[in-house]
Order: structure tokens, then sequence, then C-alpha cells
């Protein structure tokens, strides 16, 4: 029970909300002493102590979604006296797992579908910044978030995006400035400020970016950072600005800095960036007091056959870390910098949010319990309380009429994915129009793809195998070089380019790159980090024109080309980022795509598609692609391909 925000002040104690939450909390204070029924009891557990590092052993007690006990609470209960009796005998009760930083549009899954793809691995809270629907469609983006995301099995909360777009060398569908976020750091979900990638402005001092860390401040809500590579007085001026964490640390010396200047270090294992192998000491005491385990990106396959913070929970066991040490990292410590203080433990007062685990070496996860009520079991969604996409698929739509169900049936036997839409999703049409409707280009021609310029050099974009950086690497031109295309494939040279999809500016950036293996065809995204405009890299300029032409008209998504022919689309019409179909669904064609991108020559160490999102985020080292051109994002500098 809360009580609403709407609520005045100085009529709170008359009010309706404010007498029930009085008569649930009595209820809780004598079930915790043993004076009446809890709901239910998880007896005879191995319970996790994530304040002291403990194994404690005995039952836990549940009232109306919160712990009311630990300890011994079935002597004088039985099976059918109001309370629910869970048998726990040779398991573990940990608290629900919570992810501190994660983009949830990066999974290319709707926040439902995502919801049931991490839940069963025994994630209960995630913190998400949801930049890039943002990037896309602004405002719209981000009430689409918080309209997604309610009463699902997973709570969600989210931080402001703060650089939208990352840096003024792109080019997205939307500016947010602080007077726009004013607008949302009010709401009860929104925890702060997400990542301040604009390091650069940030150390300057330049006056937007410190509007927005000092409006957070103001709710009393916190700033996230993003800052690689940045020492000495970078980071004073940084951590000075207010900026309490940082998840880009991709070295223990890094890492280090930055906990003794204060910040909180998130340990990523994603997708993209897998960091915890170079950061493994910081898994221990006394460092691992300051760190959370985070994924910040995670593709749908990875969810389905690795898992989530489960698996990040075996990687660190792997690398040394206690189980319970290992724990603490994905509850305690992200609640307490979060300042979620009912959430993150075993202990009275605390919500009910608990993860049944078979094991401490393996994580495997029994069951899952979101405020007292089983969500999760047996690596399945079952929660009959909570709306989730997987209900919506087998039609049962919760809040839906009779006569709108009917029509819902109906849409999807049609396939009229409008109207669909419309009966799931309370958003407003002009709201619909910016998420669903969000390309805005011209047909591309394989003229388009040439280079210009001239010079006796050509600077080239390299990839590093597992990391989000790149290097800078300068060959000289050879006298018989084709200029406008630059590609040589005897040197793993191909070519790469952005194209501008929100305004129709007919803006186009291209440059050359190394590392990817890309031996015939192209691969293009509309998922480009972070404005999100249209990605191609390709072996020649006919193949690349075809695979851009195939996103704009599928109003985004992934397709994979092949002298002329079209060899397969993943269609992710949310803003050009997300499905509206199931993790399965989405992993099936994703990894069909993938064994024909590295039929083509994709390096198998690569994952051709996250690759590519992050060869256009101009915050991370050292060479990225916008509309623009190549960029410098140290220097923050637009630079010739030729000079």
């Amino acid at each position: 029970m809360e009580i609403s925000n709407m609520i005045d002040n100085k009529s709170i104690l008359q009010s309706k909300e404010f007498k029930e939450l009085i008569i649930e909390q009595q209820e809780r204070i004598q079930a915790a002493a043993g004076n009446r029924q809890p709901d239910t009891i998880f007896q005879n557990a191995g319970i996790v102590n994530v304040f002291t590092g403990e194994l404690e052993f005995g039952d836990v007690a549940v009232h109306k979604g919160k712990i009311v006990g630990i300890g011994r609470y079935t002597e004088n209960a039985s099976e059918g006296q109001e309370v629910k009796i869970i048998d726990c005998r040779n398991k573990f009760i940990a608290p629900g797992f919570i992810d501190g930083h994660i983009h949830i549009e990066s999974s290319m899954l709707s926040p439902k579908a995502f919801s049931d793809a991490v839940v069963p691995h025994g994630t209960t809270s995630v913190i998400t910044d949801p930049h890039e629907i943002t990037n896309v469609a602004g405002k719209a983006g981000l009430r689409y978030m918080l309209e997604e995301s309610r009463n699902l099995p997973l709570k969600v909360y989210m931080m402001l995006p703060s650089c939208v777009p990352a840096t003024p060398l792109e080019e997205s569908g939307a500016i947010l400035r602080a007077e726009e976020l004013l607008e949302f750091m009010g709401e009860e979900n929104v925890l702060g400020l997400a990542e301040v990638m604009d390091f650069l402005g940030t150390v300057r001092g330049e006056e937007e970016i410190v509007r927005k860390i000092e409006l957070a401040k103001h709710f009393g809500k916190i700033a996230d950072g993003h800052a690689p590579d940045i020492k000495g007085k970078e980071i004073n001026a940084y951590c000075t600005a207010g900026i309490a964490s940082d998840h880009e640390c991709a070295e223990k010396s890094e890492a280090l800095e930055k906990l003794r200047r204060g910040q909180w270090i998130m340990i990523r294992e994603g997708t993209a960036a897998r960091n915890m192998e170079s950061l493994k000491e910081l898994l221990k005491p006394p460092y691992s007091n300051r760190c959370m385990l985070v994924t910040d990106d995670r593709h749908p396959g990875e969810l389905i056959r690795l898992g989530h913070l489960d698996y990040l929970l075996r990687k660190a066991r792997e690398y040394g870390a206690n189980p319970v040490t290992a724990i603490q990292m994905v509850t305690l410590h992200p609640a307490q910098y979060f300042g979620l203080k009912d959430r993150g433990a075993v202990a009275p007062g605390y919500f009910a949010d608990l993860v049944i685990l078979k094991d401490l070496v393996h994580f495997t996860v029994d069951s899952v319990y979101r405020e007292g009520k089983l969500v999760a079991k047996d690596g399945k969604v079952v929660s009959e309380e909570y709306c989730s996409s997987k209900n919506k698929i087998n039609g049962n739509t919760g809040n839906i009429k009779p006569d709108e169900q009917n029509a819902f049936e109906e849409s999807k036997t049609n396939g009229d994915l409008k109207l669909e839409r419309m009966l799931s999703c309370s958003l407003s049409e002009e709201d619909r129009q910016r998420i669903f409707q969000s390309f805005h280009c011209s047909e591309l021609r394989p003229s388009d793809f040439y280079l210009q310029g001239k010079g006796s050099y050509k600077r080239i974009m390299e990839l590093i195998p597992g990391e989000l950086i790149t290097k800078e690497l300068i060959l000289p031109c050879e006298s018989e070089e084709n200029i406008q295309s630059g590609i040589r494939l005897s040197e793993d040279i191909i070519k790469l380019a952005v194209i501008e999809r929100h305004l129709n500016t007919g803006h186009i950036g291209i440059g050359l790159m190394k590392g990817y293996g890309l031996r015939a065809g192209a691969i293009a995204s509309s998922i480009a980090h972070d404005a999100h405009n249209i990605i191609v890299a390709g072996t020649t300029e006919e193949d690349m024109s075809l695979a851009a032409n195939l996103i704009r008209r599928n109003n985004g998504g992934v397709a994979v080309v092949k002298n002329g022919e079209a060899l397969g689309v993943l269609p992710l019409p949310i803003g050009g980022l997300m499905s509206e179909e199931s993790a399965e669904s989405v992993d099936k064609i994703l990894e069909e795509l993938k064994e024909k991108a590295y039929s083509l020559g994709v390096k198998t160490g690569i994952d051709p598609f996250m690759t590519l999102a992050f060869l256009s985020l101009s915050v991370i080292p050292k060479l990225k692609l916008t509309t623009k051109g190549l960029a410098d994002a140290k220097t923050q500098e637009i630079l010739p391909v030729y000079f």
C-alpha cells in the first residue's frame, strides 16, 4: 500500500490511503511479533544475509508484500490456516537481483518482453536509462517507457537521459534540455540523471549539463557517470560536478582512482563490453564494498542461453568472488547507491523481492517472488498478478474490455499491428506516431556512399576485439587506389556509413574501418548508439544502399544482404529499436542473421550487430563515425578520411 503523491500534506492523515496503510502496518507488526499469522512463510531456508556476509538458517515470514521476520515462524502455523508455507529445505533465499545500469531497448525487446526474459533469472528490479528511445522520439519515448514498464513482474526504475543527443556531433530525433527533464524528475520511479556521457562538457563546467546535474540534486536524486579513460584533475572535476558512479572502467588502475575519489564502480559484463576479468580484483573487499555488477547492454540470445545477473554471479565466482560478496553487488549495493531503502536485502521491513536458489555455486534459480507474489518458477514467468507480454500474447490482456478483447484477437489474426498497439498502449496518437513512424529519410543510391576528398594518407577506424573503444590507424594511400571506394578487402578494410533518418537532412557520414572481417555484401542496422541513425558496413556501395533501404522500408531493424539480394531482415518497429515479439522469436531471427553475417566473413569473436551499433557513439574513444563524419571522441572534432 502506497500513498498517492497527489494527496496534500495537510490532509494526508485523513486520507483513505493513509488509514489503510496504518492498518497494513499494524498487521505486519503483529505478524512480526508472532501475534498473528503472516501471509506466507518460507521455511527451513539458508538465508543470505547481505549486511553481514553470513548465511543464516530459518524461516522468512512475509505479510502484505513485505518481510516481517527472520527466525522460526512455522511452530504454530499450518497450511490452510490463512498462511502459505513454502518448504525451502536445501535451498537458499537471496534478495531479488537488481541491475543498476541497463538499456532495455538494447535487448531489442519491449519492456514487457524484457521482463519476461529476465525475471526467471532472479532479476526483480532494474534501473534503466531509456536514452535509446529518447534519442529517437524525445519526451514521447520517455512516456512510452514509463507507461509500458508499469504492472510488470519486473520493477522498472528509470534514470533520465542526460545527453540527448550524446554530443553536438550526433544528430538525433530530439534534444532534451533541463526544461524537458523537469517534467519527469518528480516521477516516483525516476531515480536521477542517467550516465553523463558529455564528460568534456562536464569537466569544463558547461552551463546546460551543470543545470541538469543540479536539477537532479534539487529533487534529492543522483547522477550516474560515463567517463572512460579520464584521470587526475579531470576525475576531480567530474566528481565535483556531482557524478557519483562510473561503468566505463576497463582497467583496474582507472577504477581504483575513481573509487578513491568517492565514486561507485559498476563492473560491466554485457554483450558488447565485458570488463569483469580486467576488474576481477575489485570483486573482493574492500573494493567490492563500493562496486556493483551490471549488464549495460544484453542481447536476447544471451539472456535466454546464459542468463542475466545470475550469469554475472557465476562469472564473479569464476574470478574468485565469495558467493555472498557477489550477491551483495547485485542486491544491497545497487539498493544503497540508488536510495532504495526497502529493497536489496532479506530483512524485516523490506519488500519481499526474493530469489530461491538451488545452490550458491551456479546460482541456479528455483523460483522468484516479487513483493511476496510468485512471478517465476523453473525458468518460466508464472505470475497471474502482473500483466506481462506473455499474458498479452495468450490473450489475457488484463484491463482490456470484452469488445476490445475481440478487436485485439482480430488484430492479431489479421496482422493489424497498429490496432494491436493502440489497444495495448495508452499513449496519445502523436506519441504513437513518434514511436512507430520514426523514419524520415530519402531512398538511398549507391553514389550516396562514395567517399570525398583526397590526400596522401587515409585515416581508418580499427576495431579492438571485446572492447567498445577503437584505434586510429593511419595508412598511406596507394597510387592505384580508388579514392571514392577506399575498400581493400585484402587488408580487411571496408566502408562504414551513418545515414541521418530523423529529420530528412540528407546527411551521410562515410568512413573506413578495419577488423570487422566482412568479405562480401553489407550489414545495416537502425540500432546505432546513441542517435540511432542508420548504420551500414559494406564491401560495395550497391549492397550498402540496398541494406540501408531495407531498414528504411521496415521502419527499423537489422538487415544482411549480398550481391543485390536480401539474406534476411529483423524488423524493429518500436522506434527502430525494439521488436513487438518475445525474446525467443527475436533471438531465432537474430541468430539466423548472425550466421549469415559470419558466412560473409565477419570475425567469429565479434557480435556483428552489437559491435556495429557502437561504432557511431562519439563519446567512446578513439574514432567513431557520425552523420557529420569521422569523429575524435576525445577532442570532439570531425576529422577527414583523406589528408
